[in-house]
């Protein structure tokens, strides 16, 4: 890679690089030992929407050390070496690490913050249910329902309300619903470093704009183009709903995180800059 990269002290695996890799292979490790014991790590450290039974707010930390399978870390950790070695060798470890991890829980901030628009009337209507229970008020549930998973339960269960009238079957069904609210809100749990490394991949890209980047390592295109690219596509896969169970608005909030992070600090750079060298003069 051109464009005036060079690679510090630590070489080609700085410290902070090369502890991230290691933090995400013991998580990845005791996820598949944990398993043959029955213990869901992903349900505990993934990242589960705020109003879950299941959300803690650790998770906001903890799920960037989550990956789904081989494929996923490989890649991930791949990106994370590729792209944040070089990175970190020019920021140092400190700005680096803190760089990481606020784009991190950004991404996820972000991610969450779509979902809470995508999910806030649904969750509404249950709770009109929940807190006023009537044949009229769950009428009014399944006739405005929006989630495509959450519909057809509804649907079942008015169904059964009907064909059973009485205090005891809606008793049945507040029950029955407060549970399909509660599996509703902890089916939202994400994991992954991606949003963290779609950060590195942003800054690398205002970094060394000119650099070039082996696409499917054949095709030479410049950073800057590659991570325009890559940010149009997320936006895109993101709006249509394109290739389901992949978080691409915690992508894209991952670069946009890391974009004020990298105004902010410049501004500040520049500022100390100038008192430095003027002000002192």
């Amino acid at each position: 890679m051109g464009d005036g990269i060079r690679l510090g002290s630590s070489g080609i695996l700085p410290p902070v690089v090369k502890n991230l890799l290691i933090i995400n292979g013991l998580f990845f490790l005791a996820k598949i030992v944990l398993a043959n014991m029955n213990i869901d790590l992903d349900a505990l450290l993934g990242l589960h929407y705020y109003a879950a039974s299941d959300f803690h707010i650790w998770q906001f930390f903890t799920y960037m050390f989550m990956h789904a399978d081989f494929g996923h870390i490989f890649f991930n950790m791949f990106a994370l070496w590729m792209f944040g070695a070089v990175v970190e060798n020019v920021w140092g470890g400190r700005r680096f690490l803190i760089y990481y991890l606020l784009t991190g829980i950004g991404a996820a901030a972000c991610h969450y913050l779509i979902v809470y628009f995508q999910v806030g009337g649904d969750v509404a209507l249950l709770n009109a249910f929940l807190d006023a229970p009537s044949v009229d008020t769950y009428q009014t549930l399944v006739e405005n329902c929006s989630a495509p998973r959450l519909k057809p339960v509804l649907e079942n269960n008015l169904q059964y309300l009907l064909a059973n009238p009485g205090v005891s079957s809606l008793n049945e069904l507040v029950e029955v619903t407060a549970e399909v609210k509660d599996s509703f809100l902890n089916s939202y749990n994400i994991i992954g470093a991606s949003g963290a490394v779609f950060g590195i991949l942003l800054a690398f890209g205002m970094m060394f704009p000119n650099s070039e980047i082996y696409l499917y390592f054949l095709l030479p295109i410049k950073a800057k183009w590659f991570v325009l690219g890559y940010g149009l596509l997320e936006l895109i896969y993101g709006v249509t709903g394109t290739a389901d169970g992949v978080a691409h608005f915690a992508h894209l909030g991952g670069m946009i995180v890391g974009l004020i992070i990298i105004l902010l600090w410049r501004k500040k750079d520049k500022n100390n800059y100038y008192k430095t060298y003027y002000l002192d003069e």
